[in-house]
């Protein structure tokens, strides 16, 4: 087996070592075999390690779990993200406590243009369930992908309502993909799979969906969205948790009101009340803050021909056709160009209509 595969799922099982460090480590080393490999005297140094972390590291060496996972990946057809890898989902590389291991299974590529994750109680309203579906069918038309976290009630209600008007769906799970949590969803997620979509989780096959699996679940779900979606939830309800996150990670949360007597509201209310998400009544208001809605009548500007590129545009141009839209930090990251030369030289790509700025400043060939 390759080591370095065993080394990316082993370093998460550390004892002491979470996402923050993980990920420290390996911007460090470069990969995770490197961090293992390291003498105890160097992993120390490195700050915020320290000796604890470090013994945690040298002492680790039950490597089985690694080897029976990668064996379970290749007989279910599930595929494996780490934080270096191409694919890995460029939103949630600008979160500080990013899962540095993802386990994906499905063929959906989670870096599309626009996606909005639609959370809520698992008790779901008729009415609740009606505004869910009114909501997707409106983004339908606008290529949104819809994630969720695939429990009961809101949730199910987006990864159907997405299935039925032809939008891609991705289910984040807080448990090993063995296994489908709630197992009444079990069908759900193999039609969401079947139609393009996916199931995601950063946990090992074997880990059950234990109670405080659910806020890592939900950190993932804010994070892989450019905006949040609250539909019914009660105050103290799980979707607030999704909610905070989202915010902190500074997503744009939106919240269907209620109410002032509906228990199941409250949560929403309460959002809106204190400004933390913006009041939603139709998916219109969505629409228009995030700048998808569609300019029907506005002629766009036509792309020049035989523009005189300078050596800065070229790049730029020629990074967005190799990988498609990326934001201001990676594209300063791996031009290697200094902030004020990447934004003349993105702002004269604009001009000349051969860019375009999405929202979260992330740009993409027009």
């Amino acid at each position: 087996m390759n080591d370095e595969l065993i080394y990316q799922i082993s370093l998460p099982l550390v004892p002491n070592i979470g996402d923050v460090h993980t990920r420290l480590l390996i911007q460090h080393f470069g990969d995770a075999a490197s961090v293992f490999k390291a003498k105890h005297s160097t992993l120390e140094k490195i700050e915020g390690i320290g000796t604890v972390r470090a013994a945690s590291i040298k002492s680790f060496n039950d490597f089985s779990i690694a080897e029976k996972e990668l064996v379970f990946l290749d007989k279910f057809g599930i595929k494996k993200l780490f934080i270096t890898d191409p694919g890995y989902p460029r939103r949630l590389l600008h979160c500080y406590d990013a899962p540095v291991l993802l386990f994906l299974k499905g063929d959906t590529e989670l870096n599309s243009a626009r996606i909005v994750g639609i959370v809520g109680t698992r008790s779901a309203s008729e009415y609740g369930k009606n505004i869910t579906d009114q909501m997707v069918e409106a983004l339908a038309s606008h290529d949104v992908m819809i994630i969720s976290g695939l429990a009961l009630g809101i949730d199910a209600t987006a990864h159907k309502a997405a299935l039925k008007h032809n939008l891609t769906t991705v289910g984040v799970v807080a448990h090993g993909l063995h296994t489908i949590y709630p197992n009444s969803n079990t069908h759900l997620a193999k039609e969401m799979v079947k139609n393009k979509g996916c199931l995601v989780t950063e946990f090992v096959s074997g880990t059950k969906p234990e109670k405080h699996n659910f806020p890592l679940r939900n950190r993932i779900v804010a994070g892989l969205c450019d905006a949040i979606l609250v539909i019914e939830t009660h105050y103290k309800g799980g979707s607030m948790i999704t909610a905070k996150l989202a915010d902190s990670y500074n997503r744009d949360v939106f919240a269907v009101p209620g109410r002032i007597t509906d228990y199941k509201s409250s949560g929403c209310n309460y959002l809106v009340k204190n400004n933390k998400a913006q009041l939603i009544t139709e998916a219109e208001d969505l629409l228009t803050a995030m700048g998808w809605k569609e300019k029907n009548k506005k002629i766009k500007k036509q792309k020049e021909l035989f523009v005189e590129l300078s050596s800065e545009e070229t790049s730029i141009f020629q990074l967005l056709e190799e990988k498609g839209p990326l934001s201001i930090d990676e594209i300063n990251l791996t031009s290697g160009m200094s902030s004020s030369q990447t934004a003349a030289a993105i702002l004269n790509l604009e001009l000349h209509a051969m860019i375009e700025c999405l929202p979260g400043k992330v740009y993409r060939l027009v």
